[in-house]
């Protein structure tokens, strides 16, 4: 099992659908809902990348 729920926009930015779909893969996945995500934005502030821990987030 990964270690970790990746996801990045399709077309370099993420859409509300592909945000939507990332946090039912996790929610699916039995990620605790306490862990911390994880997002990779551009200097335009839009989220290009966002991943979560599958386990416990201790960090």
């Amino acid at each position: 099992m990964p270690t970790s729920i990746r996801a990045t926009g399709e077309d370099k930015d993420m859409t509300l659908d592909e945000l939507a779909e990332f946090v039912e893969t996790a929610r699916k996945a039995d990620v605790p809902g306490d862990n911390p995500v994880r997002a990779e934005v551009s200097t335009s502030g839009k989220i290009k990348g966002i991943e979560v821990a599958t386990d416990a987030d201790r960090t």
